[in-house]
């Protein structure tokens, strides 16, 4: 059952009829004793509350109330109803302990999306409850993630619980862990499987391309759009889309993006024509978004609405017992791809790789394997083979620390190390890096690094 807590009448007939259509019984209350009355004596499954009641908009009374129920029903969801003027308000009731916030005028697919996966989750969360669970790993599909370190296998153990319901995922983690092999697994083990699965690096999108980009034009629209274009939501409609780098959209772009979030609706450039998409919304960043929001340069509103569930993917650093199974699967790989006899790696070179602090992480390991694998020519390829190849770049310590994310002046600093080493050879710096030449270039372009390619 849902409890709806508006003060307005034709508010709650609203929803009530929405919900009841969706199968939902429902029970509704005019004011925050009532609520307070029912909770002490019914648990609902879920609570859609208003924010603001008699005395006035400040929402005072909405953030008074959420407290006082999550005395009564702790385990229960909130779900704020706010006027889009007043995100700010709904932001400050998640931090209060709400579920998430839908704005006036609501779409109804939106709302039911958000209900679902919020029942779906209370629910999981008690099952774990009464059976003790929560320390096992439950099954799991994905043959691109490699690794049995408990640090991956929590990252396993959270995507199990989560695959299955609507609920929007923030992955964070420095460059270069498989955070995209992440959201490819959250989309593989849900129930949007069958449907697309749309990436999107929005670091690689400008200001000026990214509404064409992501909501597609009509002909015509502006300049050069010689035909329809289909954006990148629309693709990813009855699926799953990825954003990421979601870190680097700038301010407007972010007031762009938090629209389409909110309301699940969109309108193409050169189209008055709305579009409606169900979606399932995946973002990633190696930033830290917390601290980008205390300095202002990155929406609040727009941060708790990507990250109801975060996944944090740990640094190779942090899981180096499984080195020996990557470098084994890259190896196999790379003998598959080229036609080489079977590549057999040294205990001495295991030993060797295990000990090295791997800035770039994953991506970086893999490069020095494919790189030594190729040149070398041998069958067994030993520690001196990968000393050969390898280039130490400052990185950040290899001893256990809070922090998720490397600062940016090391970034700079690593950056202008390879750089020293290599010259404007841009290829072998990013190679050196674990980068890709294009994340590399978005690095510089941040940094105001310059260099003449050669």
């Amino acid at each position: 059952m849902i409890l709806i807590c508006d003060d307005d009448a034709a508010i709650r007939s609203s929803l009530t009829l929405v919900l009841n259509r969706a199968g939902y019984k429902t029970a509704n209350v005019a004011s925050p004793q009532e609520a307070i009355d029912f909770v002490r004596t019914t648990l609902p499954d879920l609570i859609l509350m208003d924010m603001n009641y008699t005395k006035g908009t400040g929402g005072e009374e909405g953030l008074t109330l959420l407290r006082q129920v999550k005395i009564f029903a702790p385990g229960i969801p909130v779900i704020l109803i706010t006027a889009w003027g007043s995100i700010s308000l709904a932001v400050k009731g998640i931090q209060t302990g709400a579920f998430d916030f839908v704005t006036k005028p609501w779409n109804n697919l939106a709302l039911l999306n958000t209900i679902q996966t919020a029942i779906q989750l209370k629910e999981e969360t008690e099952k774990e409850t009464e059976t003790g669970s929560s320390s096992t790993i439950k099954t799991f599909r994905s043959d691109k993630i490699i690794g049995k370190s408990p640090l991956l296998q929590n990252v396993f153990n959270t995507i199990s619980r989560i695959a299955k319901t609507n609920a929007s995922v923030l992955i964070t983690g420095e460059s270069g862990t498989g955070k995209e092999l992440i959201a490819e697994a959250i989309h593989e083990n849900s129930n949007r499987s069958k449907n697309p699965f749309v990436k999107v690096n929005l670091g690689g999108i400008s200001q000026s391309l990214f509404e064409s980009e992501m909501f597609g034009h009509k002909k015509g629209a502006f300049t050069d759009a010689h035909y329809d274009r289909v954006g990148r939501f629309e693709l990813a409609n009855k699926g799953s889309i990825f954003l990421d780098e979601i870190g680097e959209l700038d301010a407007t772009c972010q007031v762009k993006l938090l629209r389409v979030l909110q309301d699940k609706t969109f309108e193409s450039l050169g189209d008055s024509k709305q579009k409606q998409v169900d979606i399932r919304v995946i973002s990633a960043t190696n930033r830290n978004l917390a601290e980008m929001v205390s300095k202002g340069t990155f929406r609040e509103d727009l941060f708790y609405r990507i990250n109801l569930i975060t996944i944090r993917v740990p640094s190779l650093r942090e899981r180096i017992e499984d080195i020996p199974l990557l470098v084994n699967h890259f190896a196999k790989k790379q003998a598959e791809l080229n036609g080489l006899n079977s590549i057999e790696i040294s205990s001495d070179a295991m030993n060797y790789l295990q000990r090295l602090p791997y800035p770039g992480n994953i991506r970086e390991l893999k490069n020095l394997v494919d790189r030594v694998i190729l040149v070398s020519g041998k069958d067994l390829i030993t520690d001196k083979d990968f000393k050969e190849q390898y280039t130490e770049i400052p990185g950040p310590s290899t001893g256990l620390t809070d922090s998720v994310y490397p600062l940016e002046e090391l970034e700079k600093n690593m950056i202008l190390k390879a750089i020293e080493l290599y010259g404007s050879n841009h290829s072998k710096v990013a190679m050196a890096l674990g980068l890709t030449r294009q994340a590399l270039y978005r690095r510089m372009e941040k940094y105001g690094i310059s260099t003449n390619e050669q």
